[in-house]
């Protein structure tokens, strides 16, 4: 029984990977990999770790494809599976590291980025954060969860998502305000 329509090649694409078509399953692959290694990258520093955080996600999507019901985005799905799986790679590796405080931290309100050079630097300073720090900002601020989802995902309490999301910030201010390629005043 079918739960949606076919309306769309990446809606026939799916369809065909129900049935095991390995074209199709390399289709899919190539169409998204590049945009999903970028995910993996955000979480996993090591390039050569996120191919194979890639590589087992989209192993778990051809093996869950069967769960998607075509209710929302097959492209989120997919994200929502290589986010997760870029998860348990730092937990397996314990690289995870998660620092508690009682303290509160006031949130910074930043401007819009205005350049894809400027991008690409707030990028590459995201990715020199520490991994808790880097982790529960890319939740937050890139994935768009919730400091509640963040805590039920990583194991932590709503108040050290927070705190972690504060920290990141903070960090990331000063490295813009001192760099003089991002900053102009």
């Amino acid at each position: 029984m079918k739960l949606f329509q076919l309306n769309s090649t990446t809606d026939q694409l799916i369809e065909r990977c129900r049935e095991f078509d390995r074209k199709a399953q390399h289709e899919l692959y190539n169409r998204f990999s590049g945009k999903f290694l970028a995910v993996c990258i955000r979480y996993v520093k090591n390039k050569e770790e996120a191919e194979e955080v890639l590589m087992n996600g989209f192993i778990k999507v051809f093996n869950k494809i069967e769960e998607f019901e075509g209710g929302g985005s097959f492209e989120g799905w997919m994200r929502k599976i290589m986010v997760n799986e870029s998860l348990n790679h730092l937990r397996y590796r314990k690289n995870l590291f998660i620092e508690k405080e009682d303290e509160e931290w006031a949130e910074p309100h930043h401007a819009p980025m205005e350049s894809k050079e400027t991008t690409s630097a707030l990028l590459q300073m995201i990715q020199e954060l520490p991994i808790g720090y880097r982790t529960v900002f890319n939740l937050f601020a890139i994935e768009g969860y919730g400091h509640r989802e963040i805590g039920d995902m990583l194991g932590i309490d709503e108040k050290t998502s927070r705190s972690q999301l504060s920290r990141a910030r903070k960090i990331l201010q000063e490295r813009v305000t001192e760099s003089k390629y991002l900053y102009k005043p």
